[in-house]
């Protein structure tokens, strides 16, 4: 059923949230339907924001994006891909004026708080690269691969260029299983040890490797494999 928003409670509406309970407690989803104000035809702003996460692989994906790509996809237009582009420029430019206020990974539940929003409602697999400095604040989050995990779609090669262009410490892997049950599969192993044994070659510790599920996870780390 595709709802209008002004179908929904007022304490559900993005902006009314916002209002009320801060931007931290807002999804990216959410977010990005306040930056978007509205949606079109057939799709009110929260699906159209859905879409567009889903589609690109999530903000880092939206961020790749030009402008004029960003102005390509459906439900952007010109004023809306500039106004897009803008925030999350900004957004990467405070990043690096202040690296003090990088996240901090200290636990697999660290990792999960990052990306737990977004990458749940994923309905494809995404394998995606932590960078982390040597106290543990996030580099950046670097989107790998869509598709179902195999060592063909995940090399080492991709996995680690952007650590080493970084000069990252180590790194954390991440991705989601669409089904929404975190469960490591026999593939998820081993990629995992082919890459830790990359990352031993090369001087970047690979941490652990989280799957994502709906609203669960689970670290490779804690359960002996790595």
């Amino acid at each position: 059923m595709n709802y209008r928003l002004k179908d929904l409670p007022e304490e559900l509406l993005p902006r009314e949230r916002l209002y009320k309970l801060g931007p931290e407690a807002l999804s990216n989803r959410e977010m990005l339907a306040i930056l978007l104000r509205t949606g079109v035809k057939g799709e009110n702003v929260l699906d159209l924001a859905e879409r567009l996460l889903a589609d690109s692989g999530g903000l880092a994906g939206l961020a790749r994006l030009s402008v004029h790509e960003l102005s390509q996809l459906h439900g952007l237009g010109q004023a809306k891909a500039a106004g897009l582009k803008a925030a999350l420029e900004l957004g990467k430019r405070l990043a690096s004026a202040d690296p003090a206020s990088r996240p901090v990974v200290n636990s697999p539940q660290d990792i999960a708080h990052l990306v737990m929003e977004e990458m749940r409602h994923l309905d494809r697999e995404h394998f995606r690269v932590v960078t982390l400095n040597t106290k543990n604040h996030v580099l950046g989050i670097s989107p790998i691969s869509v598709g179902s995990l195999n060592s063909s779609l995940v090399h080492p090669r991709e996995c680690f260029k952007e650590a080493i262009r970084r000069n990252s410490n180590a790194i954390i892997l991440v991705h989601n299983h669409p089904s929404g049950d975190p469960t490591p599969s026999r593939e998820d192993i081993e990629v995992t040890k082919r890459l830790a044994d990359g990352g031993k070659i090369l001087g970047i510790e690979v941490l652990d490797h989280v799957v994502i599920g709906d609203n669960r996870y689970i670290s490779l780390k804690e359960r002996g494999i790595l």
